[in-house]
């Protein structure tokens, strides 16, 4: 690169670059595209959590209005990918993930597809899904995760740790053991899931769908479907949000695509809120038992961790809960298990900071526990037990500034206020409360390809099939280019979201910044190389140079030493007569130096909120969340993903919880009337801190992931501060006035 870039004192603004597109309704998300001769399918879904089909009665529904076929288990088309998976190792076998929908007459849980209407209209469609009827041979199941938990022949190992010795906790001079538990949480984006799919004869197949890795949808589907992946096609412009919920293809991406091949015409599948709920995944349910044990000085001595998620009955699915607890302080002994309870309900998935913002809810309110126990403030605990290198792997990090979050938030929130005696303070009546939590995850940078096409007329279009869910991807990306080209943004179009277009990562773990901007930046530097070498070889007064006597800048190219001779890169290619130049870029994983590193985000919030002494109600009062997320590319939309994930931290903390009837094996409050997501009568003053110094290994950009620290440590934090207020220790999410007055 010709300049060090400091992207948070750019002259150029970082509002959203698709901004104007999504408040006026131009932007066109997976359900918005009309096609001709559109049909319309629903699904009819399972009543029953286990069991099977003993017969479907579709007489009425067949002869409704404008029915044009019904997909089930009995007539569905032969699926390449639902055969099952061949053994031979010598074989290389595909296996749909997950459900194979309209396999077989099988029921795993309540809420389960069992049957597909397609109509020439969504009304006659939703008015035949309601005709349908299905008779059952039902079997005993199981839904209730506080009862399976206790049944170890239930249990699947999903993985021990050990460090030191285990349970040395308990050699400790102080230490504390609780049990912690988190309700099932969903998704609940705004955009509901949604696939269309339209078929061009039999081997040709064009998706609009709702994902956060196109390219990975366009794999699963040729896979899938026994296509060459060069003609499946995946468009995914826009994402209404999804938090991971997208980061995976559900059933109805198939069952679509199903219908479509079957009724020869374009069909679109839009799920219901409902579905939302037993179709897309969630936060599993997770019961954790932590024992932390320190010296009197504060020295962790020992950690040990037990954690149990759920699963499905038909697929495992398993995430890094205890992980925090291995490496985020420095402990000379630290024992961790993990397993997965089966259950008969849907699979969950990742949800914003999948694993971490389960393990660190109680690592952190066990910390805050054992701080009050040694009578050291929480901030200086941590700080005590702060590892200069990551614990485990024994790796140094590739950089570090959590030290200077602590200091930044604990003076915005005025932690000097903090009572250092719990329900000591108050304010007007109100309990007064002050708490904080730290956070994690992972930092690295995954492969991506990016193209890069300098038009004559000044412009630059950047392209990329990553999609955007919501980060600000395409602001970031035209910022990086604005600022390595010397452009003003206007002049800088990214596109993405379509798999026609050079291969993009996935969008979750917080790396779509740090994989795609980094071929961005390949792409420029290549541009800016070209330019150079057009120069020499077109324009008479460069012909003498090397290319390293050339200078780029700001759209301009001259000497090093004589910047008197100059030509603009429009004035080069017209005179070369190229209306514009191309260039295609991958960028790999992080190299084989920076795996000697280990790569992170760090996070710190902090909470200070009110408590009602009588009625136990908790007011959120201020929240602090700082930072370390390498170098902010785009300040404004880096400061929306920490608001929002602090939004979500509220949700988790206060309000969200799925609840079944265990009696049915059925969600009761699959729905926004009756699951509480916050809203704005719920969310404080929420100031945004950042660290901002650039991470020199990761990526050329110096950036480092934000999406998933953003939410990571929330929760605990609040409910350090409603234990700083009340003396209460809610150790069950959500954290509400019964259980405080309990």
């Amino acid at each position: 690169m010709d300049k060090e870039i400091n992207y948070t004192e750019s002259y150029f603004a970082d509002d959203r670059v698709d901004g104007i597109e999504k408040v006026t309704g131009k932007a066109k998300f997976a359900a918005e595209h009309p096609l001709a001769e559109m049909a319309y399918a629903v699904f009819v879904c399972s009543t029953i959590p286990k069991g099977a089909i003993k017969n479907m009665v579709l007489y009425e529904a067949r002869n409704a209005p404008g029915v044009l076929d019904i997909i089930y288990y009995l007539n569905c088309p032969t699926i390449p990918g639902h055969r099952p998976y061949d053994k031979d190792p010598n074989k290389k076998g595909f296996e749909w993930r997950g459900l194979k929908v309209f396999n077989d007459n099988i029921i795993y849980s309540n809420g389960q597809p069992i049957a597909l209407v397609i109509a020439d209209t969504l009304e006659r469609a939703v008015y035949a899904a309601s005709l349908v009827k299905a008779e059952y041979v039902t079997e005993d199941f199981i839904t209730d995760f506080e009862k399976g938990k206790k049944d170890e022949a239930l249990l699947k190992k999903a993985g021990d740790y050990k460090r030191g010795e285990a349970d040395a906790y308990k050699t400790a001079a102080v230490f504390v053991e609780d049990e912690y538990t988190i309700p099932i949480e969903t998704h609940n984006p705004m955009e509901l899931h949604a696939t269309t799919a339209v078929w061009e004869g039999d081997n040709k197949l064009t998706v609009y769908d709702k994902s956060q890795g196109p390219k990975g949808t366009q794999a699963e589907l040729a896979r899938n479907f026994g296509l060459d992946e060069k003609n499946v096609r995946v468009v995914t412009e826009y994402v209404g949000g999804a938090f991971g919920s997208a980061l995976r293809s559900w059933p109805h991406v198939p069952a679509a695509v199903i219908a479509a091949r079957k009724v020869k015409r374009p069909v679109k599948l839009v799920l219901t809120r409902e579905q939302m709920f037993t179709m897309v995944g969630y936060r599993p349910h997770a019961w954790q038992k932590i024992a932390i044990g320190a010296g009197k000085d504060g020295k962790l001595v020992g950690i040990s961790h037990h954690a149990i998620s759920n699963t499905s009955t038909y697929e495992d699915f398993s995430e890094g809960i205890v992980g925090v607890s291995q490496f985020l302080y420095d402990c000379p002994n630290v024992n961790t298990s993990y397993k997965l309870l089966p259950l008969n309900i849907n699979t969950p998935t990742w949800m914003r900071g999948p694993g971490p913002a389960t393990g660190c809810f109680a690592l952190e309110c066990a910390l805050d526990d054992l701080s009050y126990k040694l009578n050291i403030d929480p901030i200086e605990l941590r700080l005590i037990n702060y590892a200069e290198v990551h614990p485990a792997s024994k790796l140094p990090w590739t950089s570090k500034f959590l030290k200077e979050c602590y200091a930044l938030g604990k003076e915005k929130i005025g932690w000097h206020n903090r009572a250092a005696i719990p329900g000591s303070l108050k304010e007007n009546g109100m309990l007064v409360g002050y708490g904080m939590a730290g956070g994690v995850f992972g930092a690295g940078r995954g492969q991506a390809a990016a193209k890069g096409i300098l038009k004559s007329d000044g412009s630059l279009v950047l392209q990329s099939a990553v999609s955007d869910m919501g980060p600000g991807t395409s602001t970031a990306m035209v910022t990086i280019g604005a600022e390595l080209m010397g452009l003003p943004m206007n002049k800088i179009k990214f596109e993405l979201g379509d798999t026609d277009l050079p291969p993009g990562p996935t969008q979750g773990g917080s790396g779509s910044t740090s994989a795609v901007g980094a071929a961005i930046n390949a792409v420029c530097d290549s541009l800016k190389q070209t330019l150079k070498e057009m120069a020499i070889q077109q324009v008479p007064a460069f012909s003498t140079a090397k290319p390293e006597d050339v200078q780029y800048k700001k759209g301009m190219l001259f000497f090093k030493s004589d910047k008197t001779i100059s030509i603009s890169y429009t004035d080069l290619l017209q005179q070369s007569g190229k209306p514009e130049i191309e260039v295609i870029k991958d960028s790999a994983r992080a190299s084989a130096e920076a795996q000697k590193y280990a790569m992170h985000s760090f996070s710190v919030h902090f909470v200070k909120l009110q408590v009602h002494p009588v009625t136990g109600v908790i007011r959120l009062e201020h929240i602090v969340s700082t930072a370390d997320a390498g170098k902010i590319i785009t300040p404004k939309p880096a400061r929306s993903q920490m608001v929002g994930g602090a939004v979500g931290g509220i949700g988790m903390a206060l309000t969200e919880e799925v609840v079944i009837d265990h009696h049915f094996g059925r969600y009761v409050n699959s729905n926004f009337g009756d699951y509480h997501v916050p809203v704005n009568a719920d969310t404080p003053i929420i100031d945004v801190l950042f660290a901002d110094k650039p991470d020199p290994i990761i990526n050329p950009m110096g950036s480092k992931g934000i999406g998933e620290i953003a939410l990571v440590g929330v929760a605990p934090a609040i409910a350090n501060a409603v234990y700083n207020a009340t003396g209460k220790r809610v150790r069950e999410l959500p954290i509400t006035p019964d259980k405080l007055l309990s």
